[in-house]
């Protein structure tokens, strides 16, 4: 089914699959006790590749590796592994990720080098190997157009698959961007958010693909929150493997604007279902704070509001509790006069020149009720805005966290 978005994009169903020359696989090798662990993503031709990673200074060994393989600026596969993060398994970790991409390369027939990793669950303990060696030579003859085993593959905590994908054109050929996501916890803007695979059939060389992916990100993954906390392992790949058929995007051709446009589309619309998949989460809220003297004092604000537990707490009581934002974007370290202060919950103005309107009290938890709205900002201070997305904080995060590794 295809949705126009606007002239130039239009969205359409097929996640990571729904480029040409792109096919995916997924199955249930045993690092899980049931559910599907084990996805493989393979362009059918060599492809640019670039990538973003955890800022997390404790990097799981598939994050070193890949890190370390994209270098080169092509790959031609994603192999991922959820239950199991290998991360924090020193040396023999290491031997483990390199012996996955080796072992995925045989079954494909291609280079180890052009094979990328990522994994996904519990951190400290060692990889069943002999579940993965038994488990990656089935993948290439399950490899098929329909993502959906690979979707669910990767998912942990996760209630529902996130995939995205849109279709525009470009140098006058139609050009499909996908992809898959995971993540429900361990959500904070520092691109430690989550595990991310885009495929297109843009023809887009390495460097202008790793400037725009890291746009996209900085506007999409870098700007939403569940708990505050990063990953070991978070990252997110893009593919282009040219099969559209175009003339390649260069430097100052005004078509790399509409490429970028559409990558932070499917960005954007996988880190917003990865908030509203948040753990336990109930909500899925827009942070905007708009009069800020510059960028970095807008994002500042936004950061504060989105990560307080006071703020995110009285979003799942439904409560316009507007003091705690008011004192979280104090704490923020934006510049601006709280008597110049005002806050909308839901389209309901709750604060005007610093104060409250106890008026609006009511309307305002009336609105809280439905399950997406926007809380608004205002600092009155300059023309500077951030936009950032949250969830809200309830018992079940407790529950699914107090109990993740029983």
């Amino acid at each position: 089914m295809a949705t126009v978005i606007n002239q130039e994009l239009t969205r359409v169903d097929g996640g990571v699959t729904a480029a040409r020359g792109f096919q995916a696989a997924g199955l249930h090798c045993g690092i899980k006790a049931a559910r599907p662990d084990l996805a493989l993503v393979v362009s059918d031709t060599l492809a640019a590749a670039a990538g973003v990673f955890t800022t997390n200074v404790v990097k799981a060994a598939p994050v070193l590796v890949s890190m370390e393989a994209i270098q080169s600026g092509a790959a031609q596969a994603v192999l991922v592994n959820s239950g199991n993060a290998n991360a924090c398994t020193g040396a023999q970790g290491l031997a483990d990720a390199r012996e996955m991409a080796a072992l995925t390369a045989q079954a494909l027939g291609i280079a180890a080098e052009f094979v990328l990793l990522a994994s996904t669950g519990v951190i400290g303990i060692p990889l069943p190997m002999a579940a993965v060696r038994a488990g990656i030579p089935q993948l290439p003859a399950r490899l098929s157009p329909d993502g959906t085993p690979a979707h669910e593959a990767i998912l942990t905590t996760d209630a529902f698959a996130k995939t995205a994908a849109v279709r525009l054109s470009l140098k006058g050929a139609p050009v499909t961007i996908g992809g898959m996501a995971k993540g429900a916890g361990m959500i904070h803007p520092q691109m430690a958010t989550t595990l991310c695979v885009i495929t297109t059939d843009a023809a887009v060389p390495a460097p202008l693909l790793r400037r725009a992916l890291r746009q996209a990100a900085d506007q999409t993954f870098n700007c939403i929150s569940v708990d505050g906390d990063t990953s070991t392992n978070d990252t997110i790949f893009v593919l282009a493997n040219g099969r559209a058929g175009h003339a390649p995007l260069a430097e100052g051709d005004p078509e790399l604007d509409a490429f970028a446009a559409a990558l932070t589309e499917v960005a954007g619309d996988l880190a917003r279902m990865v908030v509203r998949d948040g753990e336990g989460a109930t909500k899925l809220i827009t942070v905007t704070v708009r009069g800020a003297r510059s960028a970095a004092d807008a994002k500042r604000a936004v950061h504060a509001v989105m990560t307080s537990p006071l703020v995110k707490t009285a979003i799942y009581g439904g409560e316009p509790n507007w003091g705690r934002i008011l004192a979280a974007v104090g704490r923020s370290g934006a510049r601006f006069h709280p008597e110049r202060a005002a806050i909308t919950i839901a389209g309901v103005q709750v604060v005007s020149a610093g104060m409250g309107v106890p008026a609006s009290m009511p309307a305002a938890a009336e609105a809280m009720k439905e399950p997406a709205y926007e809380i608004v900002v205002g600092l009155g201070e300059g023309d500077a805005a951030a936009t950032g997305w949250t969830c809200d904080l309830n018992e079940a995060y407790v529950k699914i966290n107090a109990g993740y590794l029983t």
